[in-house]
């Protein structure tokens, strides 16, 4: 199914706004509010997901599980499309009224952030070639997410910044904020690179120890 979402220049406070006003009947579908929210919705998901990797060290093991729905999430994005979601989940019947309900208040504190965000650089999010290239760095993002080191500082906590910023700034149309995401996809590549580096210095130095 195709989301008719591509570079809408409308706020992330109106799109959850119009989403609401749109839910009818006393259920709605999980598959029914992505369609109703768009790109926007599928930002937000993003957004979320990296709130628990915003310490220096998470939990062990849920980078994985998070960083592969974010990826499944920026793929459909990427490819303007849903993403793909067990159809148990997609289908789940929630209480349209209790769900309106929390999405308001989400859109309440999603207003108050939008005061410090504003469209800026929008070459580099106003084209669907430009939201096609951010999803990748989405995609590249959350693959950064899921490398198995939640013990090691910032190793969680870089890629999900990076992700944060990236999901604001393409829902914002602010592509001042998504240069921000790509430079933590920078910093973080640099980071794994010096872990590496250092790993494998430790094990030549151990090497050369009991090899001498």
């Amino acid at each position: 199914m195709t989301i008719e979402f591509a570079d809408t220049r409308e706020t992330l406070y109106a799109a959850l706004t119009r989403a609401i006003d749109s839910i009818d009947g006393p259920t709605v579908t999980l598959r029914r509010l992505l369609s109703l929210v768009g790109e926007h919705g599928l930002l937000f998901l993003c957004a979320l997901l990296t709130i628990p990797f915003l310490i220096p060290v998470s939990i062990p093991g849920v980078s994985t599980v998070f960083g592969a729905a974010i990826i499944l999430v920026a793929i459909g994005i990427t490819t303007n499309r849903l993403p793909w979601l067990p159809d148990r989940l997609m289908d789940k019947e929630m209480d349209a009224v209790k769900l309106a309900g929390i999405l308001r208040r989400g859109a309440n504190v999603v207003a108050r952030v939008e005061a410090y965000i504003r469209p800026r650089a929008q070459a580099i999010t106003g084209s669907g070639f430009a939201s096609r290239v951010n999803g990748l760095a989405l995609i590249l993002a959350g693959s950064l997410l899921m490398v198995p080191l939640s013990l090691v500082p910032f190793s969680n906590t870089l890629p999900a910044f990076a992700i944060l910023l990236l999901a604001i700034g393409m829902s914002q149309r602010d592509g001042v904020v998504v240069l921000a995401g790509y430079a933590m996809i920078v910093a973080t590549i640099v980071y794994f690179g010096v872990l590496a580096w250092l790993a494998f210095a430790a094990g030549k130095g151990l090497l050369g120890l009991f090899g001498g």
